[in-house]
């Protein structure tokens, strides 16, 4: 064999050999570069789709990493193809590195083995992130480094403030703001926003309670009529009052939004701290709004990105990874002007230069304040499903 010949073999040999979720980050940044990493998240957003493209661009400067973002529709269909391939037996030099998931999706692909190996932990900018259920716990599925904190969102209430001085901060406060002629709807499930909300009562009506646990097993090991009679028994009071008086419904938390704009609704639902900025801003809203959460907080998930089992660049998705959770990128996350999502780094392990990057983030007082309001773990990935049927069995038209 010619010399430089074996030279070449012996490189693309030396190559082959990818990183373990724990090795050396030295060793990570070596092989990542030059690598292309195909990131499937989704692609309905042009700020979301923007935001990627400068990721793109400083990883590239960084690194030497290239990243594709492969735009899709609904994750869920992604991890069908990863299902399939393992069926077929495509253990390696898969066309999925990094993936944006949480909630269901992420249960399905630990269940089935198809998740790349305990990563998370390895990235040096997680020792930022904050010690919270929702990073540890993906819909109360233990997440132990599978996957990689990225992105916050939480259930917040917006009222205007001319009209609703002092909003009801609490599931039974709402009850007497509804019997008291408050003007209030939710979306009916399995509407996003209506389901969740429903999740919420069902968390604050068992706080403290013997079945306050059964919420974060699977809903087939609880005994579901016990754990869900005080919920139907708060709806059946509040329904009544609602406007619509519970046969009609809006069809979606962005619809709660409009009602609070036309003067139908007193109090509209979000999922993004952040909403109610974007829309004053956008003339959606007037300027006296102001968004708040209930006392003893309200249910918030986080969302995260993994790497499949195999991913053709692995090195190259964990430095990915990595510069998600920087302070540089979730401060412009942050931002309003580019996403406004929450972040996931605790502030106060940011020194004073990396926090002064949120220090010009200005998300207006429309929003809830960076790094207020108690988030509430969300309920095992199981529960919504079942939920979301016996509410329609029982207020369905």
């Amino acid at each position: 064999m010619p010399f430089a010949v074996g030279i070449l073999l012996f490189a693309a040999v030396s190559r082959s050999f990818a990183v373990e979720p724990d090795s050396e980050w030295s060793e990570v940044l070596e092989e990542a570069r030059g690598q292309t990493v195909y990131f499937n998240a989704w692609g309905g957003s042009d700020r979301i789709n923007g935001y990627l493209g400068w990721v793109g661009e400083q990883v590239k400067a960084a690194h030497g990493v290239t990243l594709e973002h492969v735009k899709v529709a609904d994750i869920a269909e992604v991890v069908g193809q990863l299902e399939a391939a393992k069926l077929v037996g495509r253990d390696e030099n898969g066309n999925v590195d990094l993936m944006w998931i949480n909630g269901e999706n992420f249960a399905a692909l630990k269940r089935a083995g198809l998740l790349w190996g305990s990563f998370a932990n390895n990235l040096p900018n997680a020792r930022l992130l904050k010690d919270s259920a929702s990073v540890k716990y993906d819909f109360s599925v233990p997440v132990e480094g599978l996957e990689s904190p990225w992105g916050g969102a939480q259930l917040v209430f917006i009222h205007d403030t001319d009209t609703v001085a002092e909003p009801p901060r609490s599931a039974q406060a709402l009850l007497e703001f509804v019997n008291g002629d408050g003007r209030f709807a939710y979306p009916a499930p399995p509407a996003f926003h209506g389901t969740t909300f429903v999740k919420q009562l069902l968390i604050e009506l068992l706080a403290g309670s013997e079945t306050e646990s059964a919420l974060s097993v699977p809903v087939e090991e609880a005994d579901f009529d016990v754990v869900t009679a005080p919920l139907w028994a708060y709806l059946d009071q509040l329904h009544p009052r609602l406007r619509g008086a519970g046969k009609s419904w809006p069809t979606s938390g962005e619809m709660t939004r409009q009602l609070l704009d036309d003067g139908e609704l007193d109090i509209a639902i979000s999922f993004n701290p952040n909403e109610a900025s974007a829309a004053v801003k956008g003339g959606q809203l007037p300027e006296s709004v102001r968004t708040y959460v209930f006392d003893n907080g309200t249910i918030g998930n986080t969302h995260f990105v993994s790497i499949p089992w195999n991913a053709s660049a692995s090195a190259g998705a964990m430095v990915v990874a990595d510069f998600l959770i920087s302070p540089e990128a979730q401060a412009r996350k942050a931002d309003p002007e580019y996403w406004g999502e929450p972040t996931v780094l605790d502030l106060q392990r940011l020194d004073d230069e990396q926090r002064a990057l949120f220090d010009t983030v200005d998300p207006g007082v429309w929003a809830l304040p960076i790094g207020t309001g108690k988030v509430l773990p969300e309920p095992h990935a199981s529960w919504a499903q079942a939920l979301e049927a016996a509410w329609l069995e029982r207020y369905g038209q």
